[in-house]
């Protein structure tokens, strides 16, 4: 509601009578305006409440947010721009565990990069020559398959003022994928593909 809104309400709960009046330059409809104000930037920051009460829209508890999710943590320990903060946290807060494919595939989609997953089959009686020795500890083993190096652009709305206009890396694919794989697993990890 806007301001003279408010000042409408406020003077409708005026009782009638001429020690009451609402013209528009009287001292009693000044000091309602006052009131008014207030009550309409009140209001404005109610709706703003609602967009910080969203991890993936937050601007002003952004801060608060990581830290009852314990960021930084190690696999976002420096995050460069704004934009990377609010995925990090996206990512943190929806994240619900998992050992397919499929998880690993939407973590690091939900990062910011775009992988493939390779599992190892065991070398059995009916492997053909040539097929790779894949028994032991490679039972254990996987691997993801990303571009050789992920490029991050500044993206309007998301980015701020100092971010950088391009970022490259993946050591927070690593450190993500490595961080919650299955503890008896090991994970490679293949550049290129």
């Amino acid at each position: 509601m806007t301001s003279a809104d408010y000042l409408s309400q406020l003077q409708k709960l005026l009782p009638n009578g001429a020690a009451w009046p609402t013209a528009a330059d009287t001292a009693l409809t000044r000091l309602l305006n006052a009131f008014a104000d207030e009550l309409a930037r009140v209001d404005a920051r109610a709706f703003d409440l609602v967009e910080e009460a969203d991890p993936r829209t937050t601007a002003e508890m952004l801060s608060d947010w990581e830290s009852a999710f314990g960021l930084p943590d190690p696999c976002t320990s420096t995050p460069d721009t704004t934009a990377e903060r609010l995925i990090a946290l996206a990512a943190k807060v929806t994240s619900v565990g998992g050992s397919s494919p499929r998880f690993y595939i939407d973590l690091a989609e939900s990062l910011g990069y775009t992988i493939t997953i390779t599992e190892f089959d065991p070398f059995v009686a009916g492997s053909k020559a040539g097929d790779a020795i894949t028994n032991g500890d490679w039972a254990y083993a996987w691997q993801s398959n990303a571009a050789a190096t992920a490029i991050t652009a500044f993206s309007a709305g998301a980015g701020v003022a100092g971010d950088p206009l391009r970022d490259w890396g993946n050591a927070l694919l690593e450190c993500a994928l490595t961080r919650l794989k299955p503890a008896h697993t090991h994970v490679n990890f293949q550049y290129g593909a």
